[in-house]
């Protein structure tokens, strides 16, 4: 293997460019016109341009990356993760053409990468699975009658694929055929592929998932587990091993049924089998499980239950996104083992030389705010956390200026840390998270520095409800208190250039401030005056607060406010008057939209013009249209569905009212703050 091309984008094949320049392999980058400008562009040996933006016109289209690769005089071809990658037709069509394709055979994809057929797979070795209808018949009628077998609540999932996208919790037979519905259009619009199956849902488990390596010799070994119960709209945020539920024996039993699905369908090279963990809320719920599992291993540490039971999700036939949790506690490079299996070599190491070392943890950083919307738009300001020291690592594709798209997935990267213990672990994540900024559009690095400081997460006990149980109270820990109001006012105030730091002036500055964020933004005003030696008078909301700023590295401002110590960093966002304000102080870590509106014309009373419309909160692609001119609809009522970074988000009813008019279409490509729907005037209302 002298030439790799790599058959993604963004920070998985940055870093399997690391890899592949380390083994002294040439590499070749692909790109769409979105990405021109990206890092894994410049990075790369070489680079092929493959023309359009949507994933389906460029990084989707097979016939441009066999060209790309015979035109380059690549040898190989990796597809990273996402995209390609669990396409069996892209690796035959890589190996039809003559080239080495880093990935599991083709065959091996399609046992595995249903997950119809993975579970016919693991019935035939004995891994069990839940209850459920995995079968070819796909209509209506058919799963509603299994749903009946079955029982309530179950769980409706897209065969192909992953990520999230095409599932959907299922609490009722009334829920059922809109369940399917949806799953199948966004199963088709991310996969290509509508098959859906059901199965019994557990209400209460942790998702746990073991990584595989197999070479062509015949061996295949695994690397342990990774706890990754963390989960906002069935994606994984954060990511842990050893699982704080998993026990040795447990470990060793998850270890061998995952060896047993991949070689009964002929694995090579690496994979992960997931599972999910049985609490004991969800035991027997809903009648036998088909297959059964060993004893009992780890213990519920909320129940005092048995956490032994286990069923088998899906295998993910590729590498994954959490990869580097395994990469830093074995100590191994899981890309080099790629290339290597690819070359026909066999494992490094047999099962009894793996060795699990301390703890470590990922978490996801993505451009979504705190309620998991997801946004695009331009990274006003970048800065990375220390990495010079060992137990830290990011794998992330930023820079000042970086673009982000509509057009692909929300995360941004990876931010890893390894310690001796799980509470290092954390302490040592939370800290980096503080000490990264990526400001210009939201993201959710504070939410993710609170999951980690959470009582819940920090004993270990998380299962995939926490983020259901427990987000409103992170978001409300994320939300400004007075002081912070009064840094920000300072940070925006003062953010092109510090105070006078001679002669103080008499002349006070006003600042007047809201928070677009808000539905009903409070517009505040605050007065800031100079008295020299950086030193500022700060009168807002009735308080007097005496502070002092100074410059701090990255272009932050190191702000004092009676006393307690800020650091802070303002950046101006494109739309008019408006900035965003990460802080860092005495009452934690926040992330602050803020408008000025100190020479704004002051708004009149009412908003009714605003509650007439319904307005795209986000950019997007317009999918599907529930609403009509005319149609009379309540409060929560579903009105439109909007594609954007790989997922369908539904939007509803704002209130009770009637459709004037419908002002977008299907297939409309939306910007964010575009109308999409006209409400009428209710009779005896004034506009």
């Amino acid at each position: 293997m002298k030439t790799l091309l790599i058959a993604n984008r963004g920070e998985i094949a940055r870093r399997i460019i690391r890899t592949a320049h380390r083994m002294g392999i040439a590499t070749v980058a692909v790109f769409s016109d979105a990405d021109r400008d990206a890092l894994h562009v410049r990075e790369a040996t070489t680079a092929v341009a493959l023309g359009g933006t949507a994933s389906a016109d460029s990084y989707l289209r097979v016939d441009k990356l066999i060209a790309a690769a015979q035109a380059t005089g690549a040898d190989a071809v990796h597809p990273g993760y996402g995209f390609l990658s669990e396409n069996a037709g892209f690796a035959q069509a890589v190996i039809d053409a003559g080239l080495t394709w880093v990935g599991p055979p083709p065959a091996a994809i399609h046992a595995l990468g249903s997950k119809s057929a993975a579970k016919a797979v693991a019935l035939q070795h004995g891994v069990p699975v839940l209850p459920g209808h995995f079968g070819a018949d796909q209509s209506d009628a058919t799963f509603a009658a299994e749903a009946q077998r079955i029982g309530f609540p179950l769980m409706v999932k897209a065969v192909a694929g992953g990520g999230g996208r095409g599932m959907r919790l299922v609490h009722s037979a009334e829920q059922l055929l809109p369940a399917l519905q949806g799953a199948r259009s966004e199963a088709l619009s991310g996969f290509g592929h509508g098959d859906l199956l059901i199965e019994r849902a557990l209400l209460n488990p942790r998702h746990v998932e073991v990584q595989v390596f197999a070479d062509a010799h015949g061996h295949c070994i695994h690397l342990g587990e990774r706890d990754c119960s963390v989960q906002r709209r069935h994606q994984k945020i954060v990511e842990e091993s050893p699982s704080p539920a998993v026990s040795p024996a447990l470990r060793a039993e998850l270890g061998r049924c995952a060896v047993a699905l991949a070689q009964g369908a002929g694995y090579v090279g690496a994979g992960t089998v997931e599972f999910l963990l049985e609490g004991e809320q969800d035991r027997f719920a809903a009648g036998p499980p088909q297959g059964e599992t060993a004893p009992s291993g780890g213990s519920d540490p909320r129940s005092g239950g048995a956490w032994g039971r286990f069923f088998l999700m899906e295998m993910n036939t590729r590498l994954q996104v959490e990869h580097p949790v395994t990469e830093m506690l074995t100590g191994l490079d899981l890309v080099e083992w790629q290339i290597r299996v690819a070359r026909g070599e066999p494992l490094p190491l047999t099962q009894d030389q793996v060795r699990l070392n301390g703890h470590a943890i990922e978490v996801r950083l993505c451009a979504e705010d705190q309620h998991f919307t997801p946004h695009t738009g331009r990274v006003a300001h970048f800065s990375e956390p220390d990495l010079r020291g060992p137990g830290l690592r990011f794998d992330h594709a930023l820079e000042t200026g970086t673009g982000v798209s509509p057009h692909y997935d929300a995360m941004l990267g990876k931010l890893i840390a390894h310690a001796p213990t799980r509470a290092e672990a954390m302490d040592r994540l939370a800290q980096a998270l503080d000490a990264t900024a990526v400001l210009g559009l939201p993201t959710n690095r504070a939410f993710l520095a609170a999951c980690l400081r959470h009582p819940v997460f920090r004993a270990g006990e998380a299962t995939i409800p926490f983020l259901a149980e427990h987000g409103d109270a992170l978001r409300a820990g994320l939300r400004a208190t007075p002081a912070a109001d009064a840094v920000a006012a300072l940070a925006i105030a003062f953010a092109e250039r510090l105070p006078a730091m001679a002669l103080p002036s008499p002349f006070a500055r006003g600042v007047c401030l809201s928070d677009p964020q808000q539905p009903a933004p409070t517009v505040w005003a605050a007065s800031v005056r100079e008295t020299g030696q950086g030193a500022v008078v700060l009168e807002t909301r009735g308080q007097v607060h005496h502070a002092t700023l100074s410059a701090a590295p990255g272009g932050q401002r190191r702000i004092t406010l009676d006393g307690y110590h800020w650091r802070a960093r303002a950046v101006r966002l494109p739309a008019p008057g408006q900035w965003q304000v990460q802080l860092d102080g005495p009452e934690g870590g926040f992330e602050l939209q803020r408008e000025d509106r100190s020479f704004a014309p002051r708004e009149s009373a009412g908003g009714a013009a605003t509650a007439r419309e319904l307005r795209a909160p986000f950019n997007g692609k317009l999918v599907t249209v529930h609403a009509a001119p005319g149609q009379a609809v309540r409060r929560g009522d579903p009105l439109l569905v909007i594609e954007s970074m790989k997922l369908e988000h539904t939007l509803t009813a704002p209130r009770d009212g009637v459709i004037e008019r419908v002002a977008v279409s299907v297939g409309q490509q939306l910007a964010p703050g575009q109308m999409l729907i006209g409400f009428a005037v209710e009779a005896g209302a004034t506009a």
